[in-house]
């Protein structure tokens, strides 16, 4: 598995049941699982394909970013 920098916000979501993890900074990317460690492995894994279709198709990958509000500067 490729090493990436990206974040992933997790969080329950209620209307699913189910564990929600999100890549902000790769518009759309996102996986579920029942646990929160099931669903970053599969956003893990949303990551990899995500990056490696923009490379097959030419799109630009953009740079991690996102930063969440706990982190921002004052």
């Amino acid at each position: 598995m490729m090493q990436h920098r990206y974040h992933i916000n997790v969080f329950w979501y209620p209307d699913d049941d189910c564990w929600i993890a999100d890549v902000p900074d790769l518009k759309p990317c996102s996986a579920h699982g029942d646990t929160p460690s099931e669903a970053i492995a599969e956003a893990e894994i949303a990551i990899e394909l995500w990056l490696e279709t923009a490379k097959e198709k030419g799109f630009d990958i953009p740079p991690p970013r996102y930063r969440p509000a706990i982190y921002a500067a004052a």
